[in-house]
């Protein structure tokens, strides 16, 4: 296995989700997946979401792990959409 990692930044919470993936055998694991969130109007958006899944679907890939590595107090987690 090699895996590889891919990361996405979302700027509306300066954050950073990752897949790790290993192409032959086409599974991965999301890493901290981001829900877009506007605190001023309470708006959640799946938008990073979005990018993760079409990551996964471009590649063929099948994904095993979803993994929140913390509690995240500055956004709120997409593991729902992703």
């Amino acid at each position: 296995m090699i895996p590889r990692i891919k990361a996405f930044f979302d700027s509306a919470t300066w954050t950073m989700s990752y897949m790790v993936f290993d192409e032959r055998k086409g599974s991965c694991a999301i890493i901290d997946p981001v829900l877009d969130y506007e605190p001023k109007s309470s708006r959640t958006s799946p938008r990073l979401a979005d990018k993760l899944i079409e990551f996964v679907i471009q590649q063929q890939l099948s994904v095993a792990w979803i993994l929140e590595t913390h509690a995240h107090a500055d956004h709120l987690s997409s593991t729902v959409f992703s």
